[in-house]
């Protein structure tokens, strides 16, 4: 049954532009488009969060396609030319009706670290009002020149971990460092771009790094300056964690949001290399979606690579590599594409399973759209319920490893409303979110449908008024 108390408001379903666009810039335009319509579009992902990586400059990370550029080109002065490929696929975000747009930044730029690099160092004391200054300079900037309005800052990803290893940027923000960090954000966004708002602190560990510390700079001050309190679930927590997280952003009143998670095995559900575009490399994220929202009260929750080369494969040569798991790639994209591909000039677009289940819940779920809690269900079987301006949108989880299962649910009645006829969407082995037979919907609104095994189905219940 379906609760008619009302739990969180959804702010958006999302993934990130880290990376990616420095290889798809050099891609033929039918390529970039193609892959805006997958991410954007309504026959795709339909996103309503983009995160746009904010890069550093990359001084001292040892792989160029982790080191974004930078606009900065000294104190003050700036080459509004660079990060092409970054700028495009915001543009087209923009162009294309994402509601929601993050700038989100790994490191600053080196002048601002302790070490003179984008890695492997912290934010300098001392320099959080001039680096509040360079961050809202690059908001006006893409907003007068990209007509992208970024309604979001993140000015810190991970400050529990600089990246020493120099793989990709990062930097260290210590505790205390990040309320200060925070409220010089804040009030250079008050002051010259009030459309966007702060938020963090983007722990990358639930239980011993967020719990531990978020609630410290947020309650000497930090939860008035910022509009979400966001994490990432790196740690894969159990559901006790994840459950203490719900009670941060109670005790705070702010919106809580889970803004990266990527890189499970599919065969353990918790982290680990794999590439699995199969259905069973899509149920974990379904379930790690329910999770977050059902258990954390997350109201957002963001992917992190949206496009990926870490196949593990050589897809040109073996076409069907991209079909199959292997232990070398990963699982931190939704589409992937040749990592070779400046050599072969392949420019597929690899789309997995993942991408679909998604889609479950990027599509239909849109920002403003409220949950409500699901009781009585069968041990194997998840379910979200969303009352959404239209009506009810339910996604429901199938987790048996075979034979379909019969749900019964009942959708809660409205005084002066009907339902009307439902319609379900089904992501499968055998199907891409793809039309399946409508559930049968008596008068008093309950819902009977059948799941395959293995399968991600969302189920659209429009209401209307009685008498219409």
């Amino acid at each position: 049954m379906v609760s008619p108390r009302r739990a969180q408001t959804i702010h958006g379903f999302g993934a990130s532009g880290a990376w990616w666009p420095h290889d798809l810039i050099r891609f033929s335009p039918e390529t970039r488009e193609r892959v805006a319509d997958l991410l954007f579009g309504p026959d795709g992902l339909a996103l309503s969060v983009y995160r746009y990586n904010l890069g550093g400059g990359g001084v001292g990370v040892t792989r160029p396609s982790r080191a974004p550029e930078t606009f900065m080109v000294g104190p003050g002065a700036y080459d509004w030319s660079r990060d092409p490929g970054g700028r495009f696929f915001l543009r087209r975000a923009a162009a294309m009706g994402v509601p929601v747009l993050v700038g989100f930044v790994n490191s600053a730029p080196a002048t601002w670290t302790t070490n003179g690099r984008c890695c492997g160092g912290a934010l300098r004391p001392g320099t959080e009002a001039d680096y509040a200054r360079y961050l809202v300079d690059v908001v006006l900037e893409l907003r007068a020149r990209e007509g992208a309005t970024l309604s979001y800052v993140s000015p810190m990803n991970e400050p529990d971990d600089s990246f020493p290893a120099a793989i990709q940027e990062g930097m260290a923000v210590p505790l205390f460092q990040r309320l200060v960090l925070v409220r010089a954000v804040a009030a250079e966004l008050a002051r010259r771009a009030p459309f966007a708002m702060v938020i963090g602190d983007e722990s990358s560990r639930v239980l011993r790094q967020f719990l531990r510390r978020a609630p410290v700079w947020l309650g000497l001050g930090g939860a008035a300056r910022v509009g979400a309190v966001v994490h990432h679930l790196y740690d894969f927590p159990s559901d006790l964690p994840l459950r203490a997280a719900h009670l941060v952003g109670a005790v705070f009143r702010k919106p809580l949001w889970m803004s990266e998670i990527c890189c499970f095995d599919s065969r353990t559900g918790g982290y680990g290399q794999q590439y699995d575009p199969t259905m069973a490399g899509a149920m974990p994220l379904a379930n790690l979606v329910w999770r977050s929202l059902a258990l954390a009260g997350h109201a957002a929750f963001h992917w992190w690579l949206a496009l990926s080369p870490e196949i593990g494969a050589d897809p040109s040569a073996d076409p069907a590599a991209a079909t199959r798991p292997n232990d070398l790639g990963w699982n931190d994209g939704l589409v992937y594409y040749d990592p070779r591909h400046a050599e072969n000039g392949n420019e597929r677009l690899y789309v997995t399973k993942r991408f679909w289940a998604l889609a479950n819940f990027s599509r239909y779920v849109r920002p403003g759209a409220v949950r409500h809690a699901v009781r009585g269900l069968p041990d194997d079987v998840r379910l979200l319920a969303f009352r959404t301006a239209d009506g009810w949108a339910l996604v429901a989880i199938a987790n048996a490893a075979e034979g379909a299962c019969r749900l019964r649910v009942r959708v809660p009645a409205e005084p002066g409303t009907a339902p009307g006829a439902a319609t379900a969407y089904e992501t499968s082995a055998a199907r891409d979110l793809e039309p399946v037979a409508a559930p049968d919907l008596d008068a008093g609104g309950l819902l009977t449908l059948t799941l395959p095994a293995q399968s991600v189905t969302t189920v659209l219940v429009p209401v209307s008024s009685a008498s219409g």
